[in-house]
């Protein structure tokens, strides 16, 4: 007699706020933080916390200054760029706020300038993978505390650098809580039944905008999870879907969602067909990942309070310690 079962994880279907609602949102609620996170030990760090993001230009970057402000945080007015967007625009505007872009000439100087008006500062990361390292390298030369959203670059060096450096920092290439929930539970489920899924087939697939060039970091490090539970498979069959037809038909994205969005599907089949697993987790818009990432710096701010002695951490971390609004 045959079976089959299927099994859905973790659905994610999360929704950017509009600019309107996100303003109505502080207008009814005075900017104040969450009501979780006014009861929790991250409290005293939004007190007088200012965070930069660098840069505000990118989608991922506006998105988090803004829910810097949402959290009631104070947004550095200033942000780091590449030297073409320095040229092109002189300043934006995040929910109100006037933000000044830095360009590569003058970064240094700013960044003088900020760290005398806004001493406990900390910096987001979200620009582009070329720049990753020579960023990391100018925030541990400035002692600065950061977190690195960006994908991509030399990720040993990084935290080597940062590591010899001896600042504190979130690195992560996944900042969505619950993605990275997800994530630890495959790793968990790996290190307590290894090969359990021996002999079984996989396919993985994964469709992001098509302005991401790079395979998702996120697909690599649920694949390696699933190695370890027996599955022989290699990165390089992972699929990577950047066409609007295949991700409107194959990966059933909502329209609206095409310029932002992360779908994931990781389908396992044991060797006679009967019996079928699949994960999925799917993300339209960018909140999730905005929302993480404010909670990892409000997690930094604490450990650099409290003058922890880890002083590199991720995104597991910042999980563990109920660091979450």
């Amino acid at each position: 007699m045959q079976w089959s079962a299927t099994l859905h994880v973790h659905k994610l279907n999360v929704r950017l706020t509009s600019a309107n609602d996100a303003s109505q949102l502080r207008k009814t609620h005075g900017h104040r933080p969450s009501r979780g996170l006014q009861h929790s030990a991250l409290a005293m760090a939004v007190d007088g916390q200012h965070i930069m993001v660098n840069a505000c230009t990118g989608k991922m970057g506006h998105a988090t200054a803004e829910a810097v402000v949402r959290a009631g945080l104070s947004l550095v007015p200033y942000s780091f760029t590449g030297s073409s967007e320095a040229v092109a625009v002189g300043n934006v505007g995040v929910e109100g706020i006037p933000v000044e872009l830095v360009g590569p000439e003058r970064r240094q100087q700013a960044m003088e300038q900020a760290k005398h008006e806004y001493p406990n500062m900390i910096i987001i990361d979200f620009t582009l993978p070329m720049a990753v390292n020579d960023n990391a390298v100018f925030y541990c030369q400035n002692k600065i505390p950061f977190v690195m959203g960006t994908t991509g670059g030399d990720r040993h060096k990084l935290l080597q650098d940062t590591k010899h450096a001896g600042v504190y920092a979130v690195i992560a290439p996944q900042m969505g809580k619950q993605v990275v929930a997800f994530q630890a539970m495959m790793e968990m489920m790996a290190q307590q039944f290894p090969g359990a899924f021996s002999g079984y087939n996989l396919s993985v697939t994964e469709s992001h905008q098509r302005t991401k060039a790079d395979m998702s970091g996120t697909a690599k490090a649920v694949v390696g999870s699933l190695q370890r539970l027996g599955l022989d498979f290699s990165e390089s069959e992972i699929k990577k879907i950047r066409e609007k037809g295949a991700q409107l038909d194959q990966m059933h994205v909502p329209e609206n969602a095409l310029d932002g969005h992360a779908f994931h599907t990781y389908a396992l089949t044991s060797p006679d067909g009967s019996v079928s697993f699949e994960f999925q987790h799917n993300v339209c818009g960018r909140q999730i990942y905005a929302e993480g990432t404010v909670d990892a710096a409000l997690f930094l701010a604490k450990q650099v309070h409290d003058k922890t002695e880890q002083r590199i951490f991720n995104m597991i971390d910042v999980l563990k310690a109920g660091a979450m609004r």
